[in-house]
């Protein structure tokens, strides 16, 4: 077994850029939600770019978008097991020298990384709201990551907004179905959302997932929506080609 592996763990890859990511099914794994954001950002390529991934879980987007910028990228996750998964598939790719793990809850973000100091963040933030009626899943490191137990759509936008530079962009992966609420939110913290691109599982099928581009004190006027995209071909579950493409390449 692998070195940097621990009970129950495993070794997944991105084929498409050859990334390797240790998963935990018992604890987190990332799914096609981090594919699709890591590939919808747009990174600064200069060496003195700062980007941010929030939520980062076991670090897949932070190491997915590795390859787009020569620049540094922090890894803000909070709980201690998936930041640890984090810290070993950076060494597993050898990518130390350009991704650092921040251990931390993201509202702290300035013990570690100064105001106004960053190009881009994305983030995968939990997608559903802590009500007493929610049913959570009994495993405590699953129900963070889909809850918003530990951080909600405020705190995120409050803690992107004093991060981002001016102009600086935010991009996120989020259900369509609180695509209002995330968009006032965005909006009450100055991150005006610019670019919306949504996601099918299959065509003529409701949208189950929505990649918003925000804008740092950008103006409120010139959004676009952009093509969508189909995750699968029609009534198979065989990838559509060009999710396919996203995930092994040409």
């Amino acid at each position: 077994m692998n070195k940097l592996l621990h009970e129950n763990e495993r070794i997944d890859q991105l084929y498409s850029n050859d990334i390797k990511i240790i998963q935990n099914p018992e604890v987190f794994s990332f799914s096609l939600d981090a594919v699709l954001l890591a590939n919808f950002a747009k990174l600064p390529n200069k060496d003195k770019s700062n980007t941010v991934d929030l939520c980062a879980g076991n670090g897949a987007v932070g190491m997915f978008m590795s390859h787009k910028t020569n620049g540094k990228i922090f890894e803000i996750e909070l709980q201690n097991k998936l930041a640890d998964m984090a810290k070993r598939s950076v060494l597993l790719n050898r990518l130390e020298d350009k991704i650092k793990v921040i251990n931390s809850d993201l509202s702290k973000f300035n013990k570690y990384l100064a105001k106004d100091s960053i190009d881009v963040i994305t983030c995968n933030p939990p997608y559903f709201p802590d009500l007493p009626t929610s049913k959570k899943n009994p495993n405590k490191y699953l129900a963070i990551a889909r809850h918003e137990i530990t951080t909600n759509l405020e705190s995120i936008m409050l803690a992107s907004s004093e991060m981002l530079k001016t102009n600086g962009k935010i991009y996120l992966v989020y259900r369509p179905d609180r695509l209002l609420e995330i968009m006032d939110t965005m909006l009450k913290h100055g991150l005006a959302p610019k670019k919306l691109q949504f996601i099918y599982p299959r065509k003529n099928k409701d949208s189950n997932m929505v990649l918003i581009e925000g804008i740092n004190k950008g103006k409120k006027s010139g959004m676009k929506i952009l093509p969508p995209i189909i995750t699968y071909k029609d009534n198979s579950n065989e990838y559509s080609d060009y999710v396919r493409k996203l995930l092994y390449g040409k």
